[in-house]
């Protein structure tokens, strides 16, 4: 069976065919195509032809799109090592996690709890934070979004309560404006931003406090 593919590979570099298009026709190995042929001497034309056949569209956009794959795999691999580096947090470590979050996107402003964000994955994990650390009663939870007009508040509206788990009917009236900076901006927020407020003046000031002593012990 090899003696055949041995003869067909040398037929075919003969004819002017890569080493790369002989492996991929008889499906061998390229280092056994290589042996093979590695006395076989192209003639220019079959070299230059080889050679313009690289710098075809086909040809570049088939480059750039192998090192496009390349680069995710090992961005992949990067990211898949330093998970290893992280484990379920304890309730301390979710304490301190909610309460940094708090200090750079929540309310500093108001006497009470606001936190804002359009992430899902960051407003579940305050969710917790507030569920778990800070003990917040579920009637003082309250909802409140942002978004575009011409986006759909009342699936907004469903997608939110699911995502918090705090009832429709405990969200404020839905806020709809025309923003400047919006125009001519593709749909990345598709459910707008959500706030979620703490009808709890007592746990704002207790969020203060946990972030100055973190602040202390860290400086």
């Amino acid at each position: 069976m090899k003696h055949l593919e041995k003869l067909n590979a040398i037929e075919l570099r003969k004819l002017g065919y890569s080493i790369k298009d002989i492996s991929q026709q008889l499906r061998v190995a390229k280092s056994s195509v290589s042996v093979w042929v590695r006395d076989i001497s192209l003639t220019q034309e079959q070299i230059g032809k080889l050679k313009g056949n690289s710098y075809t569209s086909q040809a570049v956009e088939k480059r750039r799109k192998s090192r496009l794959k390349s680069e995710l795999i090992k961005r992949q691999l990067v990211i898949d090592a330093a998970k290893n580096d992280i484990s379920k947090n304890t309730m301390y470590e979710l304490k301190l996690m909610g309460t940094m979050l708090y200090w750079a996107e929540g309310g500093k402003t108001q006497r009470m709890v606001r936190f804002s964000n359009g992430d899902p994955k960051m407003i579940k994990i305050m969710m917790r934070f507030f569920r778990k650390v800070c003990i917040v009663q579920e009637q003082k939870l309250r909802g409140h979004i942002h978004i575009h007009p011409h986006l759909d508040a009342s699936k907004a509206e469903d997608y939110w309560s699911k995502v918090t788990k705090i009832p429709s009917s405990q969200f404020f009236k839905t806020y709809q404006k025309v923003n400047i900076s919006s125009k001519n901006k593709k749909n990345s927020l598709p459910y707008g931003v959500l706030d979620v407020y703490v009808l709890d003046t007592q746990l704002f000031y207790k969020i203060v406090g946990w972030s100055q002593e973190i602040f202390r012990l860290n400086p």
